[in-house]
């Protein structure tokens, strides 16, 4: 009997499963067996790996999509039920290190008051820069932290880091602990479930560590919202739902400011920049949390992306010369160049020239968000990290009415908020 059982769960993408798979058979170790679940793909993800690793690979292909925790959850029952110690989940878009899967096996091995560890996984863009290195949850502002996200690696990082939670793309887990709490939240269908399974290990008593021996490369482009709005209806369920269903009773008032300010951006922000999609998404979502939907989102709730880029064509069509004042933009303002350049290749982009507007040049002036602007000058034009822009009369009535239409918003949302809040968690339906 092998110790290990290797998850991968895969969804409509072919080579990076294929690639995934070999990363594994390439590992310094043989003590495991591969099960690959297969979502329903409607690529050729099944016949290429029946060809590419015969039985080699334990395949189970699902009749249809039942997302990431349930495409996970077909693996893992499986491999409770045959018997292995640890299960190793694994993103179907990784490439793991040779001795990934060792190190893993070995602290577990070595720390018997530790239910998963994780492994520290890089970009697979950029490998010397971290993608996470464990997971903090905070009760505070109501989110989560990938620790040292895009640090990049310069040996200083410690070797052992206990978090809250660690990311399922790599994840070695005790099968014994999986019988004590359970497998992923599978009502999630995307999203969240890697958080809520790591906070389920710690309040069981055991912790949830990242090894940094353990080194995998991950591409996460599942998560780019860039074709419809998807990703955003799970993540913003499913985030609300966590945060109800485990924040302390004391700050449920507080819970629900953050949450209907954050709903509120996104409708003020769709309707300020014409761009609708994503907040009547968040909408569906932030209804169906409260209400205790889960699962696969209902039809009529995704939407496909709709930017709008017409306000900035007209900003900066037929410019000569734009001068970007940076800040402490820098990225933004290289985002806003390449853009600048899109549309009007000729155009001379300036980083914090001294040249003013009133020389006939367009003089962007880049914030953190035009909506908390205290000041704001004549002189420029603003655009945020949102990539709002504040150009005119009509946009300063709309910056300056941001903050009693949000007064408003609150004083009507949050009674039925602490309402269902509290109907949610007195049942159980979170």
């Amino acid at each position: 009997m092998k110790t290990t059982g290797v998850v991968i769960c895969n969804y409509n993408k072919s080579n990076d499963v294929v690639n995934c798979i070999q990363s594994v058979i390439e590992s310094k170790t043989n003590d495991y067996d591969i099960y690959v679940v297969d979502n329903a793909s409607t690529d050729d993800s099944v016949s290429r790996i029946k060809e590419n690793f015969g039985d080699k690979v334990n395949l189970i292909v699902n009749s249809e999509n039942l997302g990431g925790s349930g495409g996970f959850n077909a693996g893992i029952r499986k491999v409770v039920s045959e018997g292995y110690k640890y299960v190793w989940c694994l993103d179907n878009d990784v490439l793991v290190d040779e001795n990934a899967l060792l190190y893993l096996v070995e602290f577990l091995d070595e720390h018997s008051d530790t239910g998963m560890v994780g492994s520290k996984v890089y970009h697979m863009e950029a490998p010397d820069y971290v993608q996470q290195f464990g997971i903090t949850i905070d009760f505070d502002d109501f989110c989560v932290e990938a620790k040292y996200l895009n640090r990049q690696e310069d040996g200083t990082m410690p070797e052992v880091v206990y978090s809250d939670a660690v990311a399922a793309c790599s994840v070695l887990v005790r099968t014994s602990l999986i019988r004590e709490i359970g497998a992923m939240p599978e009502e999630n269908f995307l999203y969240w479930d890697d958080t809520e399974w790591g906070y389920r290990c710690n309040m069981a008593g055991y912790k949830v560590a990242s090894y940094g021996k353990s080194k995998v490369l991950h591409a996460m482009g599942a998560k780019k919202e860039t074709v419809n709005t998807f990703p955003t209806y799970y993540a913003w369920r499913n985030w609300i739902q966590f945060f109800i269903k485990y924040t302390p009773e004391e700050k449920i008032d507080e819970l629900s400011h953050t949450f209907i300010h954050s709903v509120f951006d996104e409708i003020y922000q769709g309707y300020y920049k014409k761009e609708y999609n994503k907040a009547k998404t968040v909408m569906f979502a932030y209804d169906d949390a409260l209400h205790g939907v889960k699962g696969k989102a209902h039809e009529g709730k995704i939407f496909e992306i709709d930017n709008n880029d017409e306000k900035f064509k007209n900003l900066v069509k037929g410019k000569k010369k734009i001068c970007i004042e940076t800040g402490n933009h820098m990225g933004l303002a290289e985002r806003l160049k390449e853009k600048i350049k899109n549309y009007e290749p000729c155009t001379e982009v300036l980083f914090d020239s001294e040249q003013e507007s009133k020389n006939g040049i367009l003089t962007i002036k880049l914030c953190n968000y035009i909506f908390s602007l205290r000041v704001i000058e004549n002189e420029y034009v603003y655009i945020d990290e949102e990539e709002n822009i504040l150009q005119d009369e009509s946009d300063v009535i709309k910056v300056k009415n941001y903050n009693n239409s949000f007064q408003t918003f609150l004083y009507g949302h949050q009674p039925v908020f602490l309402l269902l809040a509290e109907k949610m968690r007195n049942e159980g339906k979170v």
